[in-house]
Order: structure tokens, then sequence, then C-alpha cells
């Protein structure tokens, strides 16, 4: 059985879980940092939109001095905003969502 790692062509997916203060967040910048960095586009899928704003702020601010697009989707963007980040995630200018 092989290992599945960020190393290996195929996608992979996982969830991070823990209490509060456990470092899930840093974990995801992490790994997001080092997707970004190997050419892929990476998605961080949080429960609440009032997190998904926090998060989109802290990888702004962690992510801010290397490459990469950062996006926002959450239903407080308008109709518009959303379409074209979809749009521009299919096209790939977008690194991060």
């Amino acid at each position: 059985m092989s290992s599945v790692n960020m190393a290996d062509e195929k996608p992979m997916d996982r969830l991070v879980c823990g209490d509060v203060g456990y470092g899930k967040t840093e974990v995801a910048v992490r790994a997001a940092f080092k997707a970004i960095d190997s050419g892929k586009q990476v998605a961080v899928l949080v429960p609440t939109t009032i997190l998904a704003q926090q998060h989109f702020a802290t990888f702004s601010e962690r992510l801010s001095d290397f490459r990469g697009e950062i996006a926002l989707l959450s239903r407080f963007r308008t109709r518009q905003q959303q379409k074209d980040t979809v749009e521009e995630l299919a096209a790939g200018k977008i690194d991060l969502v």
C-alpha cells in the first residue's frame, strides 16, 4: 500500500479538526503554501461565513510576501463577485479560495 501525501501526483483532501487553539489554521496555511508553491490550487472549506472571512484575512496576511492569488467565496459576496471568482478559479487565475 502506497502512502498518500502532498508530493504524490494524485490530488488529496484532508480534514483538519481539533480544539480551539491547537494549530489547525497553522497547518492549513503551511499546507496551502506548499501546494501553491508547487503550482496547485487550494480550496479551504470552513463551516461558517465568519470563519471564512477570518481565514481569508489570515491567509492573505500570512502569504502576502509570496506569489499567489487568494480569493474569498461566501454568501456575503455579491452574485457577480461569486461568478467572477468561480470563473477566475476555472481559468487558473486564483491559487487559493
